[in-house]
């Protein structure tokens, strides 16, 4: 899908009827093929002042499709090799497989994810609350970047943010359930 938004045509609107089509076709070669303009004059202002916005986009859509726009491989201007019905299917299998992978996630930002079953492993010896806290503080930590497992670095943030929870002491309401039993041999 690709976004046409109002200030590309209000910029578009300013440029002679040459500059507005080479900005018009530099906007759809970027948004369909990956490929950057090497436009001149106020064509290349015109491209300039939206792609920030042009960028962003393509970028949203490549990994929405977890694809890239432009295969190297293949020459832009040739038609498609293969039959759209068939690339169609192909993209909504992609679009079920991500959506199949975001069904098992609990939590994922960044490169980052949890799964619901190490969650629940988390559970034996932490609340909900516990949880969620210490994976809000991993998303907002800024060196993030260097973990590779969610699940490791959250089980070891709770281990030292919830040191005595970790020891499984439950209240039965009269004491301590796992208190040792005296046994005395006559």
């Amino acid at each position: 899908m690709f976004k046409f938004y109002k200030s590309y045509y209000d910029v578009a609107q300013e440029l002679s009827d040459k500059d507005r089509l080479l900005f018009y076709e530099a906007l759809f070669k970027k948004q369909f093929y990956g490929i950057d303009p090497d436009l001149k004059g106020l064509a290349n202002f015109a491209y300039i002042s939206q792609k920030h916005s042009i960028d962003k986009h393509a970028k949203g859509w490549e990994d929405k499709m977890c694809t890239s726009l432009l295969d190297p491989t293949q020459d832009p201007s040739a038609p498609p090799t293969q039959d759209p019905s068939i690339q169609l299917e192909e993209k909504e299998e992609v679009k079920e497989e991500v959506k199949e992978e975001v069904k098992d996630k609990y939590r994922k930002f960044k490169h980052l994810s949890i799964s619901f079953d190490e969650v629940e492993k988390l559970k034996e010896k932490y609340t909900v609350s516990q949880i969620d806290g210490v994976l809000d503080s991993i998303e907002n930590y800024r060196d993030n970047k260097k973990y590779v497992s969610l699940y490791l670095t959250a089980k070891k943030w709770l281990e030292k943010e919830y040191p005595n929870t970790s020891n499984n002491l439950h209240y039965n309401g009269i004491g301590k359930t796992n208190q040792k039993l005296m046994t005395y041999d006559d």
